[in-house]
């Protein structure tokens, strides 16, 4: 046999019509054989122990979704044979059960944790006829991966290349080859080292973090800041199994300073808007830049259209500045970027 499927990719499911597809217990059988390799009705019918006519049945729901194609024909003995592969290596499955928001629809954005991009999602959500904006803090990288997986319209990021110096654009360039991108920045912000009020520890920077009297409460990787994190550890050459709590994450900046506040860590790496609402002491370090990622050509579409007009509106820039450690001067700027 040739001409078989080049099935090295991982396929999405996220219509509610494919779940529906593969609830049926015969199908998802089907599906998983075909995964596995291509085979033919008469060979599929012999594994699962049924008739080639209920098969073909299942077969013919499967090929018309996508989920199986036929790849090659082989004729034996004056018969047919039609071989049939899955389009995939393995399925997804990641369906988001979002509120019904009448009329306007709604856009998710998956990515690091940004307090600018909750209260941007907080004020799309109450103006009219403007579609609803729902956030998931997975962090920048796997934010990105969820774009390119198509589980989302939009990623917040902000990756360093330590090489160039710039945010995202290099990480974008290697996860959509060939395709264009926007990166619209949302701001800068100010991040640090989030300690007690009054700093107890008496901590001055990156190199405390090894003391032994000293509690560290990380970030989740693949987030920018455990990179940026863990990139300056390297260069001042800290050994992260000196860090206590090194391997203790927490999913938001908020969940940092909430730890601190507790007493359940001495030290965490947050942004500065997340010390003020627990009264925490900041030590700065760096400012970053937090860029929303989209396709260039996504960019006319009628549901995205509200969103990247706010993002360029006065209302935005002046309530981003108002939130401690940004800065909104160039909020709104675009950057296209070709991978």
């Amino acid at each position: 046999m040739n001409d078989l499927l080049p099935i090295d990719r991982v396929q999405s499911i996220q219509d509610f019509e494919l779940l529906k597809l593969l609830a049926d217990p015969h199908r998802l059988a089907i599906l998983r054989q075909l995964m596995a390799g291509a085979a033919t009705l008469s060979q599929l019918g012999k594994i699962l122990d049924t008739y080639p006519a209920r098969i073909r049945h299942h077969v013919k729901l499967l090929e018309d979704v996508g989920l199986i194609a036929l790849t090659t024909t082989h004729v034996s003995r004056g018969f047919v044979e039609k071989y049939y592969q899955a389009t995939a290596r393995a399925f997804v499955i990641n369906l988001a059960v979002l509120p019904e928001w009448p009329q306007s629809g709604a856009l998710v954005a998956w990515g690091s944790h940004d307090l600018a991009l909750e209260l941007m999602a907080q004020q799309m959500q109450e103006k009219k006829n403007t579609p609803g904006l729902f956030t998931l803090p997975v962090g920048s990288l796997d934010g990105l991966i969820a774009l390119r997986q198509g589980l989302c319209q939009i990623a917040g990021s902000h990756l360093l290349d330590p090489e160039k110096g710039e945010y995202n654009a290099a990480h974008v360039r290697h996860l959509f080859p060939g395709e264009e991108m926007l990166l619209l920045t949302l701001s800068y912000r100010q991040q640090g080292l989030l300690v007690a009020p009054g700093n107890p520890c008496g901590i001055r920077g990156l190199a405390d973090l090894v003391r032994e009297d000293v509690r560290f409460v990380n970030r989740r990787r693949g987030t920018g800041t455990r990179l940026w994190l863990d990139l300056h550890l390297k260069r001042l050459g800290l050994d992260t199994n000196f860090i206590r709590g090194y391997d203790v994450e927490a999913k938001t900046h908020l969940q940092v300073a909430q730890r601190v506040a507790q007493k359940q860590a001495d030290v965490g790496l947050a942004i500065l808007a997340a010390a003020r609402p627990f009264q925490l002491d900041f030590i700065p370090l760096f400012e970053e830049r937090y860029d929303l990622v989209v396709p260039a050509r996504a960019a006319g579409n009628v549901l995205l259209q509200p969103l990247l007009d706010y993002l360029q509106s006065a209302e935005l820039r002046q309530q981003v500045a108002n939130l401690a450690g940004y800065d909104a001067t160039h909020t709104g700027e675009v950057l296209k970027v070709s991978g």
